[in-house]
């Protein structure tokens, strides 16, 4: 395939149409499939080895767990068994979570760097299969080794990838990480201070830019009435644009239309909040954000992303017709 591409999923769809979502997927050659976990509604985990044991090719990513509510031991050992699902075709991506969500569950975020490093640490030598004794601040181990008693006992390849938002994050993750999970709804602009803070930090421990791996969540509306494809996006830009006004700050969004919505939308916003908010949106707002319109559309925007330094576009399809988004895809995004 002359272009990687991957599916991402999250929980618009039953399980198994999400496993026969994944089969379609890898018969059109894409390269992975990754499980987002955020909201307090399906986890990763499970999808993750459904796909892995009804697959034989395709990729598996946590598209991310976060560093907070797992011990990094039971990281270590649930990647190691979905390892032994699907050998080498298991990725980890995990996140540093957000707020409010992580406070109304009893999560203090703090230092979230150095949560992350020790976590990324300890879960990296478990599945290097090394004895562990780490005492951090966040991480406490004391001759801790994952226990194979039956099965594969050497080391296992499941990279580690961190799905940042944050310039200092981003920094820690080029220089810790073997990827990057960069963020959705952003403009491709947006990938320009995140690849110069990868960048930064591969530079730390002697690597280069190119060394780190930059698969990029990219939402994805599609369908040959333009009008229905647009409007298909505009409810989750809608949303993310309250909810994250930084980052679509950052993107190019005029100031005056975050203040407009931020003054609509409430957290958790009701569904009254989010229809009126969709009314301020315009459609080159969404298309600046997503890759939305026509198929000859999306493949366009989606080549704009990569331009702008993605490695892998992880598709997130939008809209009942998750097979048409694939097929648009199916042989890459140049053709």
């Amino acid at each position: 395939m002359p272009d990687r591409v991957a599916l991402y999923l999250q929980d618009a769809h039953p399980l198994q149409d999400a496993i026969q979502y994944v089969q379609y997927a890898e018969s059109r050659g894409f390269e992975a499939v990754w499980q987002a976990e955020s909201r307090l509604v399906r986890d990763a985990i499970v999808p993750m080895a459904a796909f892995a044991a009804t697959t034989r090719r395709i990729k598996i990513g946590s598209g991310v767990i976060n560093n907070w509510t797992r011990n990094a031991a039971i990281i270590a050992a649930t990647f190691l068994t979905l390892d032994d699902l699907a050998p080498d075709r298991i990725i980890c991506g995990i996140g540093a979570w957000w707020d409010p969500l992580a406070q109304k569950v009893g999560i203090n975020r703090q230092k979230p760097l150095l949560a992350m490093r020790e976590v990324v640490t300890v879960v990296r030598s478990l599945l290097a299969r090394e004895r562990v004794t780490f005492h951090g601040e966040f991480v406490h181990l004391s001759d801790v080794e994952l226990d194979v008693v039956h099965g594969r006992k050497e080391p296992r390849h499941v990279p580690i990838y961190i799905g940042a938002t944050g310039p200092q994050m981003m920094t820690l993750t080029g220089e810790i990480a073997d990827g990057a999970v960069l963020n959705y709804l952003v403009s491709p602009r947006y990938n320009e201070t995140a690849l110069t803070q990868l960048e930064k930090g591969a530079r730390i421990v002697g690597r280069s830019l190119d060394e780190i791996d930059r698969p990029q969540l990219v939402v994805c509306s599609v369908d040959s009435d333009r009008k229905k494809a647009l409007d298909g996006a505009r409810k989750l830009v809608t949303q993310y644009l309250g909810q994250q006004p930084h980052i679509m700050k950052a993107s190019g969004v005029r100031q005056e239309l975050l203040d407009e919505i931020g003054q609509v939308l409430t957290w958790p916003a009701t569904e009254e909040q989010i229809e009126e908010a969709m009314r301020l949106v315009p459609d080159d707002v969404v298309q600046m954000i997503t890759a939305s319109g026509t198929p000859e559309e999306v493949r366009a925007k989606v080549r704009e992303y990569v331009a702008a330094g993605a490695t892998c576009p992880i598709l997130y399809p939008l809209g009942p017709d998750v097979r048409l988004m694939i097929d648009t895809f199916a042989g890459g995004y140049s053709n």
